[in-house]
């Protein structure tokens, strides 16, 4: 009881990233751009979506969803970093720190179902043209959407509960930029090896299931992409997959390189340069990849600002 009072009474300081060298006033600069440009794109592109007729179909919707997920992860990591770094405080205390950990694991999971439903979508498209509006109907990509964010809010649920649980009973300083699962169970001082085997449950069905859908399909649409007469299309399609499959891998492969590894091998230079990827970089590469490269995105955004112009006359 006594370690439960001292859990929950007590704030955890976040070393972060930055230092007070020069080399982190740099490095902070670079992250504030990089949140600014991260949450203008997305927010532009759920914009374009929502207002653009051309662009109400369940790719843009389920991109949509990705664009919203993005600000999100972002902004609960980020705004805390410059925070802190502006203010020198490095406190967060025990709910700000569960709510981290409940919102990024949330974020998290949803996004990586999400991009397996995008990826099956893009299969269906490629693949099954025919079929695609029987298969991928308004309310088809309604429930994807949905049931990635259900999951990965239930999934959050269980698993912040569990690692807020555990009693912290040495140094409550985190050496990490965010509340982050694995670096909170560092900080334990009871043997947590039955809930890192359900972590391990929970990266088979976040991690390697969903990325194994999305590398069945990209593999998919390559070969159909290969009996393609025409060159022209051929060349497009192999270009707009490879970088989808860039992005994906950036993504789930920290990712998983994190989430599923046992504790003794992580070190906190390691997840901090890991965590990057996914919580800041590729937020930001998101809409550029999967959206901005579109000619029907840049076609939209041609009438919105053509609507406001004339709109002014």
């Amino acid at each position: 009881m006594e370690h439960e009072n001292h859990t929950f009474s007590s704030d955890f300081i976040l070393l972060g990233l930055f230092s007070s060298s020069q080399t982190s006033q740099v490095f902070f600069s670079f992250i504030f751009f990089i949140f600014i440009m991260t949450i203008t794109e997305n927010a532009l592109m759920i914009l374009l979506i929502h207002s653009e007729s051309r662009l109400h179909t369940p790719m843009y919707f389920l991109l949509s969803h990705l664009s919203f997920m993005d600000i999100l992860h972002i902004s609960n990591i980020v705004p805390k970093m410059i925070a802190d770094y502006l203010s020198g405080s490095r406190a967060i205390s025990f709910a700000g720190c569960g709510f981290q950990i409940f919102l990024s694991l949330t974020l998290l999971g949803g996004e990586c179902l999400l991009l397996a439903a995008m990826s099956y979508d893009r299969y269906v498209a490629i693949c099954h043209p025919l079929r695609y509006p029987v298969l991928m109907r308004d309310n088809t990509s309604s429930l994807l959407a949905a049931g990635a964010w259900l999951v990965g809010i239930l999934n959050s649920i269980v698993h912040t509960s569990f690692a807020l649980h555990f009693p912290f009973c040495h140094s409550r300083a985190i050496d990490h930029f965010f509340c982050e699962v694995p670096a909170m169970l560092k900080l334990s001082c009871v043997d947590t090896s039955h809930y890192e085997r359900g972590v391990y449950v929970s990266g088979i069905i976040f991690l390697l299931i969903p990325f194994s859908v999305i590398s069945i399909s990209y593999v998919q649409i390559l070969l159909t992409v290969f009996q393609m007469q025409s060159s022209g299309a051929r060349q497009k399609s192999l270009s707009t997959c490879s970088f989808h499959m860039v992005v994906v891998i950036m993504y789930y492969g920290p990712f998983i390189f994190t989430y599923m590894r046992p504790r003794s091998y992580h070190t906190p230079g390691q997840d901090k340069f890991l965590a990057i990827f996914y919580t800041i970089l590729t937020p930001t590469l998101n809409p550029i990849i999967y959206s901005f490269r579109n000619k029907d995105v840049f076609v939209a955004m041609k009438n919105i600002i053509q609507n406001n112009f004339l709109n002014k006359k």
